[in-house]
């Protein structure tokens, strides 16, 4: 877990991400960097003392005197249990300040979160809960592979509340025998119960899954992408209804309850990343590197890439790329007001007053938006 690669010059990190790669049991169409486990197992107090001294580590290096959000994922974090969730919130509010100020979520599911846990997290200045909850039909849960309950999805937000009132709500569509009507008494149940922020992400089919093998026999469909997008326009128009208000194409959150931590990521912030499967971005004015938990490079952007990237996750949000942003383009790219017109042409971008903002058929149409983007470096 030794972060090997620093640049000259290089921009501080402002997001943190730590990994648990951990689960009681993966779900069918998980291809993450997870292992399923057993709460009894000596590798969940390897990990922990692992995790311990990379933060120390990080701390030491003083990596993390920038960082205004802490994301802890997975995996299921809370699989790991209160003990070492405390040891390892203990050891990162020792080595950096988590004041009110700095954003630290962290993931949980149902079956591992309780009143207690509750608790202690907020104690030890965890401040917003994300809550992968999926659905709240049993039905649509089983056929996830998922091993909570749509009651103990209840009973989990119930928990939340009592102490955080930043709460998320992940929820997934185009699940085998799901409806819209049942998809939107997920979305109704979801606001009813207080989430303060939802996800909706369509179900995708990723090669190596379970999925994927019951796909290529036979035994289920495939996804279907235009029940997905009617999925997507009912989460609109249910939560925007609800005062929601959509900031990023597959989120939604009350006023204030948007994620940092994932507004970092899509505007360009440097992310350190601690943990197995992790990856960290770096960069200067020079270049954007990401590389792994061992400081090897998976990706290397010069700073026209860079740019084109930035354009692209600046278009993953509703109030899209900025004017800062666009002369720079302007600067880069002798295309980019011709690039824009042909956006604009087809539907998928459109001009609110200086800025360039995605349409609704643009994030539905994502792969076309955010390639034509993308295709502005040579």
């Amino acid at each position: 877990m030794e972060h090997s690669l620093m640049l000259p010059n290089q921009e501080p990190y402002g997001a943190l991400y730590i990994h648990v790669p951990f689960c009681k049991q993966r779900c069918l169409y998980c291809d993450f960097a997870t292992q399923s486990i057993d709460y009894a197992s000596p590798e969940l107090r390897a990990y922990t003392d692992d995790m311990i001294l990379a933060i120390r580590r990080a701390g030491r290096n003083e990596l993390l005197g920038g960082v205004r959000t802490v994301y802890m994922g997975g995996g299921t974090p809370t699989f790991l249990g209160q003990k070492y969730l405390t040891e390892l919130f203990y050891t990162l509010s020792l080595t950096m300040h988590l004041t009110e100020d700095v954003e630290c979520s962290i993931e949980a599911n149902p079956d591992s979160l309780d009143g207690r846990m509750v608790r202690d997290l907020w104690a030890l200045g965890v401040n917003r809960l994300s809550i992968g909850v999926q659905s709240f039909n049993d039905a649509e849960l089983q056929a996830l592979g998922r091993i909570h309950t749509a009651k103990q999805a209840r009973d989990a937000l119930a928990a939340a509340k009592e102490r955080f009132e930043n709460v998320s709500v992940d929820l997934m569509c185009g699940i085998p025998g799901q409806n819209l009507e049942s998809f939107r008494r997920s979305l109704e149940e979801a606001i009813s119960l207080g989430a303060m922020h939802i996800s909706v992400y369509p179900l995708t089919i990723e090669e190596g899954t379970p999925f994927a093998n019951m796909v290529a026999a036979g035994e289920m469909p495939d996804v279907d992408s235009d029940f997905q997008a009617d999925c997507m326009e009912l989460a609109a128009e249910v939560l925007q209804a609800a005062g929601m208000q959509r900031y990023e194409v597959a989120s939604y959150a009350r006023p204030g309850f948007e994620c940092r931590h994932n507004i970092a990521y899509w505007t360009g912030v440097p992310y350190l990343g601690l943990g197995k499967g992790a990856i960290s971005m770096a960069q200067n004015s020079e270049a954007r590197f990401r590389f792994d938990s061992g400081g090897e490079v998976q990706e290397e952007l010069t700073a026209v890439e860079a740019l084109a990237e930035d354009l692209m996750l600046g278009m993953r949000m509703t109030v899209g790329i900025g004017p800062e942003l666009i002369d720079r383009a302007r600067q880069t790219f002798a295309s980019f007001d011709e690039v824009c017109d042909e956006l604009i042409e087809r539907g998928l971008a459109r001009w609110e007053g200086d800025r360039l903002v995605p349409t609704t058929q643009g994030w539905l149409c994502g792969n076309e938006l955010f390639a034509t983007l993308l295709d502005l470096a040579p």
